[in-house]
């Protein structure tokens, strides 16, 4: 199998395909390198397509220390993985907790990601919310400690913005559920409590995100709940960024809708490709509604 090394002695397994303009995919919590395939088969067939596990989903290592999980580890493991494979620059594209790595390697590595899809990206991040989404944080760590993966997944993968996707596309669905009770209940469980619990509200993110110039896209589902306002939020503070909302759609649209998904995400890359990717007119940014005050 092959594995990228991370500096604090980390393996993460990657897969990749195909040739040219490397982009590669990051997974949400609930997901693990095998949730992209539909990206690698469309992407890999342009591009050089990559995606990996992260720590604490195996194959990936799965350290036993809690310490060993954070924010700031989850951006730097995609450029460990660029590293390995003497990756320069990369079109970054991630969904919900990889959502949240790949804004944070846009803040930490601004340099070597050629554009950022950050996709479904926005738990916990409303204000007022922290407290509420932490405490859901504890609560899953400790059903997992009580109860096992196996039981975890069967309740975990019908969450009200996930539901949505069994109700399109029940095969899919159950691929993604079996898939989840496959993780690791330690991984599973230091992930909540060393990333998910410890990541930064985006509204405590404002300026670096105003600083932030590399062409954005943002994507959530429409009855993506927790995550409409934050994607709002970044499409107002990021100058180089779009945003695409997903019709009818909910948590997991890589999986529930790939099609569409695979169509904006190429659109956007294409467009940044060739050089024409926009930043924001500042004449946008008058107070006034028709400009004529």
């Amino acid at each position: 199998m092959p594995f990228a090394n991370t500096d604090d002695g980390v393996r993460l397994y990657y897969e990749e395909t195909g040739s040219g303009t490397p982009v590669i995919f990051v997974h949400e919590y609930a997901g693990d390198h095998r949730a992209w395939e539909a990206q690698m088969r469309h992407f890999g067939q342009r591009y050089r397509a990559i995606t990996y596990g992260a720590r604490g989903y195996p194959p990936s290592d799965v350290p036993d220390d809690v310490s060993k999980y954070s924010q700031a580890r989850a951006a730097d493991d995609i450029a460990a993985v660029l590293d390995h494979l003497k990756i320069d620059k990369a079109h970054v594209v991630g969904l919900s907790m990889g959502g949240f790595a790949t804004l944070h390697f846009g803040f930490r590595h601004a340099t070597r990601a050629l554009s950022l899809t950050v996709a479904g990206c926005g738990y916990g991040a409303e204000k007022g919310q922290r407290d509420k989404f932490r405490a859901e944080v504890a609560a899953v760590a400790a059903f997992l400690d009580e109860n096992g993966i196996e039981a975890f997944a069967a309740k975990y993968a019908y969450g009200p913005t996930r539901v949505q996707f069994e109700n399109k596309d029940p095969r899919g669905f159950a691929e993604f559920k079996q898939q989840l009770s496959e993780h690791s209940v330690i991984g599973a469980r230091n992930t909540q409590l060393g990333v998910q619990g410890e990541r930064p509200s985006l509204y405590d993110l404002v300026d670096q995100m105003a600083a932030l110039t590399v062409p954005t896209l943002i994507l959530t589902g429409d009855e993506d709940w927790p995550c409409l306002q934050p994607a709002l939020l970044m499409k107002q503070t990021i100058p180089s960024s779009a945003l695409s909302v997903m019709p009818n759609c909910g948590h997991t649209i890589n999986l529930e809708d790939p099609d569409q998904f695979n169509r904006l995400v190429g659109a956007f890359i294409v467009q940044v490709d060739a050089g024409r990717w926009p930043k924001r007119d500042p004449r946008t940014m008058v107070t006034s509604i028709t400009g004529m005050k």
